[in-house]
């Protein structure tokens, strides 16, 4: 009986909490649509925001860097994607990272990438990257749609080709014992391979032994926990808050609480985690980590409008407003893509997070 009175209290209260607000929402987002002026306080204007990209560019000298290799690889000369994902050393991430780029050439032409490995075949980047286009092919067939929207067809040829994938990547890892690169591809798949718990553990041990922080090996364990493949909601985020408490400074790693959060904005799920205090506290913890983060981090601006939008979700208006002036000008990005309009939804919830925050005017300059 006190357990039932508690739990209906604390039902009463949050209904109390959103409807009380109601009124201030609708108000701060009247002003935001008709008086809010960006550059009054410190923000981007709205005529100067850029829906084409989540964050800055990438620069020229970045750019011609990797149209050379893909041009060298196209004309097949893999010595210079050789070299380029073995000058990334042991930091997995950017290993990582140069990998899904070579996967991503072989995607248009793998002749390059069959050379490679018959001339080193025991070389673990390259073996990697083999296993990787397999999986990114089975994924193709299968489309990014839930369960229920894919063909019948699709589906069984995308479980078909998985198996070969899963065993390429793990030939890749006897090549280097310390790689966590052929681990990432077999979480990767395994999800698609709908592998049970007992068997997917000890895929994750095996990458987590060699790469604890490894972002992109989080991110697809998180949506192996998610509810739509082999967990649930509250699998997903107890997987998403240790991936938080044990990120070391710099990582950016505590955005794959963000992530989790947008698993479950999808299924409009987020209302009642984002009123409550844990996730404001996971929030604040979420938006300190990130300051901690190398600016040309290439998560980093993704991961910022996530938190922008969660921070203003949860009421935590004024480091939304410190969130937006990092954004700066981007708004191509997650949720903003979603409404049709970027600017609009981007610029509205900038004024809603101004007005609510109380943020005063910046003085003008003299």
């Amino acid at each position: 009986m006190a357990v039932d009175l508690l739990f209906e209290m604390l039902v009463i209260a949050l209904v109390y909490v959103v409807l009380h607000d109601q009124p201030f929402r609708y108000l701060a987002e009247r002003w935001a649509r008709t008086r809010f002026d960006a550059a009054a306080y410190g923000l981007v204007p709205r005529e100067r925001l850029d829906p084409g990209r989540a964050g800055p560019p990438v620069s020229e000298e970045e750019r011609r860097r990797c149209q050379a290799i893909a041009d060298a690889a196209w004309t097949g000369d893999w010595g210079r994607a050789a070299g380029y994902a073995a000058a990334a050393g042991q930091d997995w991430d950017e290993r990582w990272s140069r990998l899904e780029l070579l996967a991503h050439v072989a995607d248009t032409d793998d002749a390059w990438l069959t050379n490679w490995r018959t001339a080193d075949p025991n070389n673990c980047d390259a073996a990697t990257v083999d296993a990787l286009v397999l999986v990114r092919r089975a994924w193709a067939v299968r489309g990014s749609g839930y369960a229920h929207e894919v063909p019948p067809r699709n589906m069984a040829r995308f479980r078909e080709l998985l198996p070969a994938a899963i065993e390429a990547a793990r030939r890749a890892a006897l090549l280097s014992a310390e790689d966590p690169g052929p681990w990432v591809v077999m979480v990767m798949a395994a999800r698609g391979a709908q592998y049970p718990p007992d068997r997917f553990a000890p895929l994750w041990a095996g990458l987590v032994q060699r790469a604890p922080h490894h972002y992109a090996g989080h991110w697809q364990g998180l949506q192996y926990w998610c509810a739509k493949w082999a967990g649930s909601d509250r699998q997903m985020l107890a997987f998403a808050e240790r991936a938080v408490d044990g990120a070391p400074a710099g990582s950016p790693l505590p955005g794959i609480y963000l992530h989790a959060i947008h698993e479950l904005a999808l299924r409009r799920a987020a209302g009642r985690l984002l009123a409550g205090a844990t996730a404001k506290r996971r929030l604040r913890a979420v938006a300190a980590a990130l300051s901690t983060v190398p600016a040309d981090d290439p998560h980093l601006p993704a991961l910022r409008h996530l938190l922008a939008t969660y921070l203003v979700q949860a009421g935590l208006y004024a480091p939304a407003v410190d969130q937006f002036r990092l954004i700066g000008p981007w708004c191509g990005a997650h949720p903003w893509t979603g409404d049709g309009d970027p600017v609009t939804a981007f610029d509205l919830a900038r004024g809603i997070a101004v007005r609510r925050s109380k943020t005063r005017p910046v003085p003008p300059q003299l």
